[in-house]
């Protein structure tokens, strides 16, 4: 894919010397480029004064990048490329991650590829990936009370203290079954390797248009992880829990209540976030990179 990037918006969550040093590493490949710069006005209240001479800098309200800049970086973990994504995909612009998390399995740059990376990016060598969210919706007597996007996965849990609750599921209203579990995890493709994938989940390529729905810990030796159309809508009735205070959490940063009468409905999302990735990028080697894929035992890999 060939696209020219003339204005870029860099962001980050958390302010960190580590995160603030791949800040300034991005401005100054894109000021070497010509290229505007522009900071997420949060980023840049953080961020120490321009030295004396140097480059001012723009700031703009993150509401505000999609129509602004032609190209997101966020630098921070995937927990903000996370963040980010969610609002970022309504826009249309792409957006690519500099790792400076843990695991990194959506910040696709490390901060030593900074230089090298995003010369290729801006030369045209990279590729993009659209990555569909989940919309999760609250209904209380046939009224939309909350509703809220995920990129990874939307999770039902009793809330406060874990505990049993017992629920419904039907899947485009044909009834799938009752169960009885801590919770249930329903997740993107983009969310397969994350909380789903700890709870037992399969692992699934982005690109696939599928829906997983895992139980957590179900009381039942028979109740598997279950990969179903992405269009379909998924209907949720809580039936009993023994925590008052049960939720929905989506990529495990926003969580809302509600009650046992409410129900939950869970969709695609109408915007995909679309997500920009360094030519040479396999999903397959962040598997084993990251999951520490054809390793043996004694720390030999296969030949």
């Amino acid at each position: 894919m060939n696209q020219s990037f003339t204005t870029v918006a860099i962001v980050a969550r958390r302010q960190t010397a580590a995160i603030e040093a791949s800040i300034n590493a991005v401005e100054a490949v894109m000021h070497q480029h010509g290229i505007k710069v522009l900071f997420g006005s949060q980023t840049l209240a953080a961020l120490p004064p321009a030295s004396p001479g140097g480059l001012s800098r723009e700031n703009i309200a993150e509401e505000a990048m999609g129509s602004a800049a032609d190209l997101v970086v966020v630098v921070g973990g995937d927990g903000s490329l996370l963040g980010f994504g969610r609002e970022m995909a309504a826009s249309g612009v792409p957006v690519v991650g500099v790792n400076r998390g843990g695991l990194g399995f959506l910040a696709a740059i490390s901060p030593e590829q900074i230089d090298t990376k995003f010369q290729e990016i801006l030369d045209g060598q990279f590729t993009t990936e659209e990555h569909f969210l989940l919309q999760a919706s609250i209904m209380r007597d046939g009224e939309v009370i909350a509703q809220q996007s995920a990129l990874n996965d939307v999770v039902v849990s009793p809330g406060g203290v874990m505990g049993m609750m017992e629920f419904s599921l039907w899947l485009n209203d044909e009834f799938v079954y009752d169960q009885r579990s801590d919770g249930l995890i329903v997740a993107s493709p983009t969310g397969s390797t994350a909380y789903a994938l700890s709870a037992g989940g399969p692992i699934m390529h982005p690109g696939l248009d599928a829906i997983v729905v895992v139980p957590m810990f179900p009381h039942t030796l028979t109740s598997r992880p279950l990969v179903v159309p992405g269009d379909n809508v998924l209907r949720l009735r809580l039936q009993n829990s023994f925590s008052a205070s049960p939720q929905i959490s989506c990529d495990s940063q926003v969580q809302i209540k509600f009650e046992a009468e409410d129900e939950i409905y869970i969709r695609k999302h109408p915007n995909a976030l679309t997500l920009l990735c360094p030519s040479d990028h396999s999903f397959y080697e962040a598997c084993r990179s990251k999951l520490d894929w054809a390793s043996r035992l004694g720390g030999q890999k296969l030949s």
